[in-house]
């Protein structure tokens, strides 16, 4: 089996593990740290890492390291929700392209081109115009412009699969174009897609945290690791950590997730 392969590359496993643990830190850790992510005490303002706060206190007294936990779930949700749902439409838009062809395939890569010039930053500038900034914002702006890729490697693979002897099997069988496609040949194209999707989480936590950072994003008094660099950058000269801190979990999280999506296309892959 190809994934028998993913053990043997060392960076990757320490990647999934290092994922593993943090998803379990970011949804357990809270419930063991005796502190509230948006208590204010003003007599610990900007303490540096002691015992008692371990990743030290932000500019209101609140703990850092809570604050990071809250801030980790829900980066990744909104990374896993907004790729989630992209990769929905790109499959569902992808598969129709590429199993029926012709004039329909023709339609909708041009519209996948029309949404590929369309910066993901520009649509949640539009959206928080209307709606405000928030991260229900970030996942529909994910939602409405990530799925470009996921439905052009979904159309490259329905292209390549459509004509395979299971297909016309298949149809032999009775089964609709529906069936066919979503119950044949989808469970036969989902290795390059889940790779695509992977990364593709990685990605979208770092728009998260880079739109955040602009004020964009997440609101105080919620913690997201980019609102939290945002709020801590006055602070850079004379208590570091409370950037460091934040800005050191999202290199970890989104390089994390780049290389897992890079050690599954290995795995997944048959010519490797």
């Amino acid at each position: 089996m190809p994934l028998r392969r993913l053990p043997g590359r060392t960076i990757h496993i320490a990647s999934a593990t290092i994922l593993l643990g943090l998803l379990a830190a970011a949804w357990i850790g809270p419930a063991l740290v005796p502190y509230e992510p948006t208590k204010v005490d003003v007599d610990r303002t900007l303490e540096p890492p002691s015992a008692a706060h371990w990743l030290g206190n932000d500019q209101l007294g609140r703990d850092v390291m809570v604050r990071v936990l809250y801030g980790m779930r829900l980066s990744i949700g909104i990374g896993i929700l907004g790729m989630g749902l992209a990769t929905m439409i790109g499959i569902v838009i992808g598969a129709v392209a590429g199993y029926f062809g012709g004039w329909i395939d023709v339609v909708l890569m041009r519209l996948v081109d029309v949404f590929l010039s369309v910066p993901a930053i520009i649509l949640i500038l539009f959206l928080a115009s209307i709606q405000g900034p928030s991260g229900g914002v970030i996942i529909a702006a994910m939602g409405l412009v990530g799925w470009c890729w996921t439905a052009r490697i979904t159309r490259g693979e329905f292209l390549r699969l459509k004509r395979k002897e299971f297909v016309d099997a298949a149809r032999v069988d009775g089964l609709t174009d529906g069936e066919i496609m979503f119950r044949h040949i989808l469970v036969n194209a989902l290795s390059p897609i889940i790779v695509d999707t992977t990364q593709g989480v990685g990605g979208t936590i770092l728009l998260e945290s880079a739109v955040s950072y602009l004020g964009l994003g997440v609101q105080p008094p919620q913690a997201s690791l980019g609102s939290m660099l945002f709020q801590a950058q006055t602070y850079l000269l004379i208590a570091p950590w409370i950037a460091i801190i934040p800005g050191l979990f999202i290199l970890i999280i989104v390089l994390s997730f780049m290389v897992l999506g890079d050690g599954l296309r290995d795995a997944l892959d048959p010519a490797r």
